[in-house]
């Protein structure tokens, strides 16, 4: 299985142990499931460490390795513009389609309404936990 991850996903699997998120990035990790992101997803999950969690720089750049320990970076080739409501969302569909995802997982709405693009499901955790 080849999965896309997003900041939200990337937080919550990160801060807190008892999360869906924690429990299926396990999961996944154990099942040999490929799982996707890029730099700029990255940046994005340090910024939301450094402003809403208080971390360090140094800090933020520590979960970021780990991160990378289980998630293989790469980087789009196509710009899409899927989502007009939130644009900075459609970097998480590039990444999805750049890496031919069979899903996106997330809990970010403006993502969440789309339900598919191009074959790739956009699912919450509690969804593929249920069926890993």
């Amino acid at each position: 299985m080849k999965v896309t991850v997003d900041t939200n996903f990337l937080i919550s699997a990160t801060q807190w142990d008892y999360s869906v998120a924690h429990k299926l990035s396990k999961k996944l990790i154990l099942s040999d499931a490929e799982i996707f992101t890029t730099q700029d997803i990255l940046d994005e999950t340090i910024e939301v460490l450094e402003r809403d969690f208080e971390y360090s720089k140094n800090e933020a750049k520590n979960i970021i390795e780990k991160i990378l320990l289980f998630a293989k970076l790469i980087e789009p080739k196509q710009k899409i513009n899927v989502i007009k409501d939130d644009p900075d969302d459609n970097k998480v569909i590039e990444c999805a389609i750049e890496s031919s995802s069979d899903c996106i997982i997330t809990y970010d709405n403006h993502l969440l309404k789309l339900k598919e693009h191009k074959g790739i499901k956009i699912v919450k955790p509690e969804e593929i936990l249920k069926i890993i």
